[in-house]
């Protein structure tokens, strides 16, 4: 028996303390009726969000958020779960991330390396963890949506974790060992 999609962001929600945006939807189940109309991404957009999921959850000796198609979880969450508000902030601070990237590196986020872009979200996530702002940080919600994505995905789920369908044979005391992958929910 195996655990839908709603149910393991639900969990993993509930695990992150239900801090997230958008978290009202995935506890209730409505939609906000305050929402953008017409709201719509173009592949380009897509394949932007892809790549800064990518730079959040990097390739390594596993697939990163990339080959889970982070762009399209994340479009489908701003557009289904977000309200009006957290919407347009996401937007602008997209547009935002990508003029301020070209303004502080001359070229466009597309065309720079993994490296760079991470150092310039790393800065960002740094400017966003000390600034009074009460606003939402885009920052912040480029790694939730990462991070839910990426863990809730099969890939991330079975590849990056270790994941052990349930129902199954309890075990009171498992021994850890360095390094072991942490258990999916």
């Amino acid at each position: 028996m195996a655990m839908n999609r709603r149910d393991a962001i639900k969990s993993f929600a509930l695990m992150m303390g239900g801090a997230m945006v958008g978290a009202n939807v995935i506890f209730t189940g409505c939609t906000p009726e305050d929402q953008i109309v017409g709201l719509d991404f173009s592949p380009e957009q897509i394949a932007f969000l892809d790549e800064i999921g990518e730079a959040i959850i990097p390739t390594t000796d596993t697939p990163g958020a990339k080959a889970v198609g982070i762009g399209e979880f994340m479009v489908m969450m701003v557009k289904d779960t977000y309200n009006g508000d957290e919407q347009y902030a996401f937007i602008s601070g997209l547009n935002a991330l990508k003029k301020d990237f070209k303004a502080a590196n001359s070229k466009d986020f597309m065309d720079a390396t993994l490296e760079e872009r991470t150092a310039f979200l790393n800065e960002m996530n740094k400017k966003a963890s000390t600034s009074e702002d009460k606003e939402p940080k885009v920052i912040g919600m480029l790694k939730d949506l990462t991070i839910l994505g990426y863990f809730t995905s099969e890939i991330g789920a079975t590849q990056q974790l270790r994941f052990v369908e349930v129902p199954g044979r309890f075990d009171a005391c498992i021994d850890y060992k360095k390094g072991d992958k942490v258990f999916a929910i």
